[in-house]
């Protein structure tokens, strides 16, 4: 189900009524219905919602990720407005599972996304369990030839390569695309040793997944990433992103569904998504399982909110370049 995003969701704290350079962000977002998106001369970028964790659900995680989107544009809505003039933000609102119905909710989502993308408007998905990015992808290969070649990063501590001949859920997403598309490649960054069985990293590999395990992303290391991410993204058509906020260590993003001891710091997850949304073959971004109800004094909604902010600045910045 498509509905609009409440006003409830951009309210926050005013400054001024009448300087815009002491506005903030739920002083100009715009809510826009899918339908009345159309040309526009302003740069601009749009947010969707999906509120959904049937994925999750049926891959036996922890529930309340569902409250992820609104919760994320709670926490982005009293957040400076540092963007230019000629720059726009729209929220075009939310595809609500009901009943259960994953497959529908993504197909929605898809739909959404890729009407975005055709009207030459980079797009940020607020998940919702990490199954956003099967509706994410399907919008993104609807808006291109069929040939063209997706490139996918995603900033994870799993693979999400289970079997989904009985149903997808939130672990099957990444099987579903590369066993369903010739053209679109697997690059995922900040592997768990420990949250991936062997028959997954078989399973990778016969995939032919890239993938550069948590305890390798070191300061030592991370030039080197950035050069394997910079020339992965050349070799491909359009780069897509996705963020599973449980790559995060446990003690920045305990509000997940599968919380990490062992994860990343904030700051390395923040360089990789300033890379990658800046590269010109990036024009969509997701956020996923953010999940308010097992959030400690709203630290996983306010990182979360943050890196949308980063994807917002760059995939901006980028159009027209």
């Amino acid at each position: 189900m498509y509905t609009l995003t409440d006003q409830k969701q951009w309210k926050g704290r005013i400054d001024s009524t009448t300087n815009t350079s002491s506005f903030r962000l739920h002083q100009q977002v715009k809510r826009l219905a899918i339908n009345d998106v159309s040309a526009s001369d302003k740069k601009r970028a749009a947010l969707v919602g999906f509120i959904c964790d049937e994925g999750v659900r049926r891959n036996q995680g922890r529930l309340g990720a569902a409250n992820g989107p609104n919760a994320l544009r709670e926490g982005l809505a009293s957040l400076p407005w540092t963007f230019e003039d000629d720059q726009q933000i729209i929220d075009v609102g939310n595809i609500v599972c009901l009943n259960h119905n994953l497959e529908e909710a993504q197909r929605e989502l898809g739909e959404i996304v890729g009407t975005v993308l055709q009207k030459k408007c980079p797009c940020i998905v607020l998940g919702g369990g990490h199954e956003t990015l099967y509706g994410h992808y399907l919008g993104v290969r609807s808006a291109l030839s069929k040939d063209a070649k997706i490139g996918i990063i995603n900033i994870d501590a799993h693979f999400d390569l289970r079997p989904y001949d009985e149903q997808p859920s939130s672990g099957t997403m990444f099987r579903q695309i590369l066993e369903q598309d010739p053209y679109a490649d697997y690059f995922v960054v900040g592997i768990q040793r420990y949250g991936n069985t062997r028959e997954l990293f078989e399973k990778a590999d016969e995939l032919q997944v890239k993938y550069v395990f948590e305890d390798h992303m070191t300061v030592a290391n991370q030039q080197q990433l950035l050069d394997e991410l910079q020339h992965y993204m050349d070799q491909h058509d359009y780069v897509l992103l996705t963020l599973c906020m449980d790559v995060l260590n446990a003690a920045f993003a305990p509000g997940v569904s599968a919380p990490s001891p062992f994860g990343l710091d904030p700051s390395t997850v923040r360089t990789i998504l300033q890379k990658v949304t800046a590269h010109p073959h990036t024009h969509s971004f997701d956020v996923c399982e953010v999940n308010p109800l097992l959030d400690e004094n709203g630290r996983t909604v306010k990182l979360g909110a943050y890196f949308v902010y980063e994807a917002l600045n760059n995939l901006l910045r980028g159009q027209g370049s």
